[in-house]
């Protein structure tokens, strides 16, 4: 059974009783869910959905431009864009559910937001190697260590990174079947890493749909703090989705879009004047880079 939620303010004894009689009838109807889970979660949303129509008193019309809302996310949401996951981004759907799944563990990297950009099977590259793949921007170098929480390092750690442009667009977001800005590699045996990348720079989330309307009708901006993306993975140790952010980027004291931001993820990025030579004798034609360091601490598993 349902909680019984009294009559709000001008709602009757009686139309209180016939709303709280039908949460009481659809929570019933998933009473014969077999999978446990499945019937605690939509008993769950169930509740959850009819309280909060009941709180703000939905109007039907109100009713209609959430459901086209949501029809429109669907409609523009295709294999290079997923509309549902920057609505829960923006909404902090995103990170409420990174928090829970992720708590702090003796000094382990902390996680934050995937994002709608990540593709499977991206190109390998050696340590060392350039994942911008001709992606315009500033480059620079990325190196550090995968350890354990004991400090032990972790040889053979996948890391799979991935960024957007000096122009703030990902390869995918171009059309044209690019691979720029992403790949993986895997920790030395020492569990170090390096690769050259591009110093990031703020963009904002794609705002041509619906969750780019909405945000303009709340007067909130769709920039999101400069970030390189991380996934890193071993066996026995938990999975790590994070980015690392620009220190000193303005974007992360006006905010971050998708509330991504965290403290211990905020890194320098050092700009290296043009002509300083590289770590590995990379030629940059004279051209200014930047560097910076990462140093992973993977959880164990199940923890």
């Amino acid at each position: 059974m349902s909680e019984t939620i009294p009559a709000g303010k001008g709602i009757s004894a009686a139309q209180s009783k016939i709303e709280n009689r039908l949460i009481e009838t659809v929570v019933e109807s998933f009473n014969k869910t077999e999978d446990p889970r499945l019937k605690v979660l939509m008993q769950s949303l169930t509740r959850h959905l009819h309280n909060f129509l009941r709180e703000v008193r939905l109007t039907e019309d109100e009713w209609r431009t959430a459901i086209d809302f949501l029809t429109t996310a669907g409609h523009i949401t295709d294999g290079k864009r997923q509309e549902f996951v920057l609505l829960s981004d923006v909404l902090g759907l995103s990170m409420q559910t990174i928090a829970m799944n992720n708590q702090a563990y003796k000094g382990a990297t902390e996680a934050t937001v995937f994002g709608p950009f990540f593709l499977e099977n991206a190109p390998e590259i050696a340590i060392g190697g350039d994942i911008a793949g001709g992606a315009a921007g500033q480059p620079c170098w990325v190196e550090g260590t995968v350890t354990d929480s004991s400090a032990s390092p972790v040889p053979g750690a996948r890391i799979e990174v991935w960024e957007a442009d000096e122009e703030g667009f990902y390869d995918v977001q171009y059309g044209d079947g690019r691979i720029a800005g992403r790949a993986h590699l895997f920790a030395d045996e020492n569990g170090k890493y390096a690769f050259w990348g591009l110093t990031p720079t703020p963009y904002p989330i794609p705002d041509d749909g619906p969750v780019g309307q909405l945000l303009e009708s709340v007067g909130r901006s769709p920039v999101r703090a400069s970030h390189l993306h991380f996934m890193v993975s071993a066996d026995g140790l938990r999975s790590l989705v994070t980015h690392i952010f620009v220190a000193g980027d303005p974007q992360i004291e006006i905010g971050d879009s998708v509330f991504g931001v965290k403290d211990s993820l905020i890194k320098s990025f050092e700009t290296q004047p043009a002509g300083t030579p590289t770590p590995d004798g990379r030629d940059l034609d004279g051209k200014a880079w930047a560097r910076t360091r990462f140093d992973i601490v993977l959880a164990p598993a199940l923890t």
